[in-house]
Parts: structure tokens; sequence; C-alpha cells
């Protein structure tokens, strides 16, 4: 049998939501069976309508902002050290989010639906939290087509013994 990777993903932003597609096509890549488990905000991940997908610098202190455009001493900058006051102002966090995306191509990187798509025809499972599905009240056809609907039991009685959970 191959080696199993399962992942939980609970956080639906870009900058959560694009790593776990990487170590999942990595894996599925490597010829392991993969399974990606979402619930709370991670359906995100899943849905049709990606706009929801957003980076937000509030909050991170760790994660660092630069530029995508400019000149080079400037792209060089870390943007936070702008407090966390001026990050929360309208349009920032639709600054850090194109920001992401703009560094994401100039790094001739996928997007977040093409690695999403890349992912499911590697043979990456997806399985949305049944529960969560219902709790925030969206309906099946909210989200892409070929994953799973499940409810925590399920998940795991058919996952590996160990599972990585993506905050």
């Amino acid at each position: 049998m191959n080696a199993q990777l399962s992942i939980i993903q609970r956080t639906g932003t870009l900058d959560a939501c694009y790593p776990t597609l990487i170590l999942a096509s990595t894996a599925a890549a490597m010829d392991k069976k993969v399974e990606i488990f979402c619930t709370l905000t991670g359906l995100n991940c899943l849905l049709k309508d990606t706009s929801a997908l957003k980076v937000s610098p509030v909050g991170h202190p760790d994660l660092p902002i630069h530029l995508p455009i400019g000149p080079q001493w400037l792209q060089k900058q870390n943007l936070r050290i702008l407090p966390d006051l001026v990050w929360a102002m309208p349009g920032m966090t639709a600054l850090a989010t194109w920001g992401f995306k703009k560094t994401l191509q100039k790094n001739q990187q996928l997007s977040f639906e093409e690695l999403r798509t890349l992912c499911q025809d590697l043979g990456v499972r997806f399985t949305a939290c049944q529960m969560t599905v219902e709790l925030l009240n969206y309906q099946e056809k909210d989200f892409i087509e070929g994953i799973s609907f499940a409810g925590a039991a399920t998940y795991f009685a058919h996952s590996p013994d160990n599972q990585s959970l993506i905050l």
C-alpha cells in the first residue's frame, strides 16, 4: 500500500490554503495517497467562487509583506514595519491579496485554481465536512465538482493514523 498523507484544513485564507495544495500535489506526485479534509473556513478551498480567499495582513506579524513591483530596493523592504492599525485600513487586505497573487505570477507559480485542479488531476481526494457545510449554510452546488462530503467520524474511519492540521 502506498504511503498516505492526510491534511485537515480549517483555515480558509489564501496564504493558508495555497501551501496545503503545494504539499498535497507534491505528495501525490510522489505516489502518496492524499486526502484533504476541509472544515470551518477551510471550506473556502473547495468553493467554486474563490473570491473569499484573501490574504489578511492584520494579526499576522510573522507574515512578511513585500511589494511585487517597483524598484528592487523597495521590493526588498518588509512592509510589516507598518503597524496593524495601518493594515486594518480599508483596501489593505485587497492590497495584500493582490501582492500575493502577483508574486505567485512573477515567480511563474500556478494560481490557486490551477493548483487545485492539478491536485484533483493527481488524485488528491478533497472532503468537505458535512456538519460544517450545514452549519455555514452552504449547498453542495457551491462546491467544485469531484469532492466528497463526510462527517468527522467517516473521515477518521478511513484516514491514516496520522493527520496534519493546517491552521
